[in-house]
């Protein structure tokens, strides 16, 4: 195995990671009405996308 291939990997479970932990905060504050749930579901969400961005660029390197 390359070590990009590893690398993708990576990037994959931890993006699917933080997609599935922000529904979990999302959870969190349906049920409880804490703003800090709201706040770290648009995080992780928004940390899920950028790894998510990162991992179709990785495209671009296997290239080159």
């Amino acid at each position: 195995m390359q070590l990009l291939t590893a690398h993708k990997i990576l990037i994959a479970t931890a993006a699917v990671y933080f997609f599935f932990f922000a529904f979990w905060e999302l959870k969190d504050y349906l049920e409880t009405a804490n703003g800090w749930s709201i706040i770290g579901a648009v995080f992780y969400l928004l940390v899920s996308c950028g790894l998510a961005a990162y991992f179709k660029s990785l495209r671009k390197w296997a290239q080159l």
